[in-house]
């Protein structure tokens, strides 16, 4: 009888072990629930243990365009000093398609090869690449032999490439296996990420822009100030055509292990399958959920990430008015305005009132909080847009310097800096989570396609 009861005993405690551990068996399969991606194609590399753990279509040949970039930027890196000068052609600068992505080089421009790779990586210019790929091997179409000789030896399989720039060729295909094991082969290197953490850079003169070009990382997940920032992220690169629809390579790492997420073919959920396909990597690697860092946590961000933040929280948005201006000059502790700018000392004038030309000092002048220029004919800058060394800035009828969001007469907005008046251009502007795109002249973009690949609508919102 006793025996009986001891066997019931061990047999009742057997049972309710198997149920307690089936129990957190079943919290922790439904906490780490395979990732929705959306996208056609997607992989989650753990480039640290050289795993994919996650995979749709990850074999299946897509259209990369411009993550192509990452395979030019990992030969270039390869084969070049960064201090060597790239001189751009007429071939290189010449015929890309409507549209395409360019810093508007023209033949005779030269660039070192570190300014070439930051237009490349940041602002995924197409000239740009045709004239690294120039540089390095001479020619394009040689300089794609060399692109598929180099995916194969790191154990590309669907990889065809044919130009180094990722603009639509029919030939031109990868697979996201292969864009995780180009990814891995990139970020192992210090001096690609050390160009991946940064979200400004400016790009010195051309002849077109003979202010040089300040540009703006294109992935979103990177700058801090993004509402997309995803913590501990290294870097990554954006496409969109509209044959291949966004694509986005992004690589993250936390506690020692590496991720890598690529997104193939999506229609604007690139940023959303990323986030969710990461989250998933890293809780598995865990082991268990928990909280992810503080993204807003400023000691955990670069000095130079830290600057572009405070940038992009400069907004007030187009339906606000515009903000009290400020001194006319770069923000105190603002690192990429600080950088911007080369040159025009702000020159203060008492009370100086102008009563004709020739009567104004040529420089700024300050009154009451307001500012005004006083250009070289002695009048003031009144009721027009004026380039001052290296920023355009815009003066209403009474000759004050606007700020804040600004409307001309045809109804476009523009932006221009509350720290210092100077026009953002060529850039994402995030206004109370909203993001906004500023052309090239400034204009804010509307119901179209932005140049990485964003959609705007009629208001000028960023459209997920």
């Amino acid at each position: 009888m006793r025996e009986r009861a001891e066997r019931r005993f061990v047999l009742v405690t057997v049972l309710m072990a198997v149920w307690i551990f089936s129990c957190a068996l079943g919290i922790r399969v439904h906490a780490l629930e395979k990732p929705d991606v959306a996208a056609e194609g997607a992989a989650l590399y753990n480039a640290t243990s050289g795993e994919f753990i996650f995979e749709k279509n990850a074999n299946q040949q897509f259209y990369p365009a411009s993550i192509t970039k990452l395979m030019t930027a990992l030969l270039v890196l390869e084969n070049s000093a960064q201090n060597e000068t790239v001189c751009f052609t007429e071939s290189a600068t010449a015929h890309l398609e409507s549209g395409a992505v360019s810093l508007a080089l023209k033949s005779g421009d030269k660039l070192s090869v570190k300014d070439a790779l930051y237009g490349l990586l940041l602002k995924s210019a197409n000239e740009v690449a045709n004239g690294l790929a120039e540089h390095v091997s001479g020619s394009v179409p040689a300089f794609a032999q060399r692109m598929n000789a180099r995916a194969a030896e790191l154990g590309c399989t669907g990889t065809q490439f044919q130009n180094p720039n990722g603009l639509t060729d029919a030939k031109h295909l990868t697979t996201a296996h292969d864009m995780a094991l180009i990814a891995k082969a990139c970020f192992e290197r210090a001096d690609f990420r050390e160009i991946e953490r940064s979200t400004v850079y400016h790009i010195p003169a051309t002849a077109n822009r003979p202010e040089g070009t300040t540009i703006v990382m294109g992935h979103k997940m990177i700058s801090p100030g993004s509402s997309l920032y995803y913590p501990g992220i290294l870097g990554g690169k954006t496409g969109y055509t509209s044959a291949a629809g966004n694509t986005l390579v992004t690589c993250a790492e936390r506690d020692g292990v590496r991720l890598i997420a690529v997104v193939l073919k999506s229609r604007s959920t690139h940023y959303k399958d990323t986030k969710a396909m990461l989250d998933y990597g890293f809780a598995l690697c865990r082991g268990a959920q928990q909280p992810l860092p503080d993204a807003q946590n400023s000691s955990e961000r670069s000095p130079e990430q830290n600057a572009a933040a405070a940038v992009l929280r400069e907004s007030i948005g187009p339906q606000g008015s515009a903000a009290a201006p400020s001194v006319p000059e770069s923000a105190a502790g603002d690192v990429f305005e600080a950088q911007e700018r080369t040159g025009n000392a702000m020159v203060q004038a008492a009370g100086t009132e102008d009563s004709g030309p020739g009567a104004v000092t040529p420089g700024w002048h300050e009154k009451e909080g307001r500012w005004r220029y006083g250009k070289a004919n002695g009048v003031y800058a009144c009721d027009e847009r004026l380039v001052i060394g290296a920023f355009e800035y815009w003066f209403d009828a009474s000759g004050l310097m606007i700020t804040g969001w600004h409307q001309d007469a045809a109804g476009a907005w523009y932006y221009l800096r509350p720290s210092f008046g100077g026009m953002k251009k060529d850039c994402w502007l995030q206004d109370g989570g909203k993001w906004y795109y500023l052309g090239a002249d400034g204009r804010m973009l509307t119901d179209t396609v932005t140049p990485d690949g964003s959609r705007v609508g009629a208001d000028g919102v960023w459209t997920e």
